[in-house]
């Protein structure tokens, strides 16, 4: 009699369940599809000692399934500011997504671009007794606009219409300032002296293909090298490690010897493909630099143990070495070993700085202004968390 009286009395109290304060069920927005979000500020009487369950079920009917079981004090709406925004009761207010949303490729029934509706329960349960109930239905469909990303969209726009515009003034202006970088000066200081000497330049490319920008930029830089050459009758040696390198060298050195007014000068053997083996190709340019005693040694681009090998015996034969690189690791062994030394982004700004180029130009400018955009935003930002404020560091939060 009693047990049925219990059953009773708890059937009763399942069937007079309330309903969550302020429950909604809604796509997840900025996401690829597939996730529907349940968010509710809590039950009537408060939660303390309150335990969900999450379920759900197809819109079109069918069984329910448990997702998730969790007690109040988690999965706090605080987790997730990038649908619920910074709010502070936020820390109070539960949310609960559903994964897994994206109906079968070709299901039956479903139109395309269609998704598939969902059903999803939220019960409380105090103590064994549900005391809460809501039910709600959504469907989890892509979204194109992600709110959250709305920052990085703003930052690459100004940043963009920044760079475009120094591009144009670097148009119509190709001596714009940019700083000189003493490497720069004792370029024309190694090319003079080689002449005085009738002494070679070797001049290397580093150990990347044309798909680094490293490269690259050590490509360009030859390309005023070989023009300065070229007007003072002297001669840059150019051995290759990759034979695509190999082809754009010759062309930029052939262009440099025309542009100097002197293509009767260039020689098409001055650069030469050694090998791709490492090693095999650090021999034989150390060979070449004991054989020919360069006045000059000139290290742009890409380099890896081999940098060392390659300083040290340019050194020993006590030629003027210039290197360049954005080879972290390489650094201090060019720094150690060589007469000046391009440290990371300089080799790009020699490359700008020496051909004028209004794109290298423009871009060079705009990444400066970039880095003092960055570095006084961390100043201001510095100075506002000193306050205690806190929305200035939510204007840069990347939800992913």
């Amino acid at each position: 009699m009693i047990r049925a009286v219990a059953i009773v009395l708890l059937t009763a109290a399942a069937a007079s369940a309330q309903g969550l304060e302020g429950f909604e069920v809604f796509d997840r927005p900025g996401d690829a599809g597939g996730t529907v979000i349940a968010a509710w500020k809590g039950v009537p009487g408060g939660d303390a000692g309150v335990e969900y369950v999450v379920s759900v079920a197809p819109a079109a009917g069918g069984e329910w399934a448990e997702v998730a079981r969790f007690a109040s004090t988690l999965h706090r709406k605080v987790e997730a500011p990038a649908v619920f925004g910074y709010a502070e009761s936020n820390e109070r207010e539960n949310y609960c997504p559903v994964d897994g949303l994206l109906p079968a490729k070709g299901a039956p029934g479903l139109a395309k671009g269609h998704s598939l509706e969902t059903r999803v329960r939220v019960e409380a349960f105090r103590g064994g007794v549900r005391v809460a109930l809501s039910e709600g239905s959504a469907s989890a469909r892509p979204n194109w606009w992600a709110p959250q990303k709305a920052n990085v969209l703003v930052f690459a726009l100004l940043f963009g219409a920044g760079t475009f515009w120094l591009i144009a003034r670097a148009r119509r202006n190709p001596d714009v300032f940019v700083r000189r970088i003493p490497g720069l000066d004792a370029m024309e200081e190694a090319i003079g002296r080689a002449t005085e000497m009738g002494r070679p330049i070797v001049y290397l490319n580093g150990l990347n293909g044309m798909d680094s920008i490293s490269t690259i930029a050590s490509v360009s830089i030859l390309g005023q090298v070989s023009r300065r050459v070229a007007s003072y009758d002297s001669q840059v040696l150019v051995p290759c490690y990759d034979p695509v390198v190999l082809s754009v060298s010759q062309e930029v050195l052939r262009e440099g010897y025309t542009a100097a007014g002197r293509p009767d000068k260039f020689r098409e053997h001055d650069a030469w493909f050694i090998t791709q083996e490492q090693f095999s190709y650090v021999a034989a340019v150390d060979g070449l630099m004991l054989r020919e005693r360069p006045a000059a040694c000139f290290y742009m681009g890409y380099y890896y143990a081999e940098s060392l090998l390659l300083a040290e015996t340019g050194g020993s034969t006590g030629a003027i070495q210039i290197a360049g690189t954005d080879s972290v690791t390489q650094l201090p062994f060019f720094i150690a070993t060589c007469d000046y030394t391009l440290i990371g982004e300089e080799l790009y700004a020699a490359s700008a700085y020496l051909s004028r180029e209004p794109l290298q130009l423009g871009s060079l400018r705009s990444q400066d202004f970039g880095k003092i955009v960055i570095v006084a935003v961390l100043v201001l930002g510095g100075l506002v968390a000193m306050t205690g404020a806190v929305w200035f560091k939510h204007l840069f939060t990347v939800a992913s």
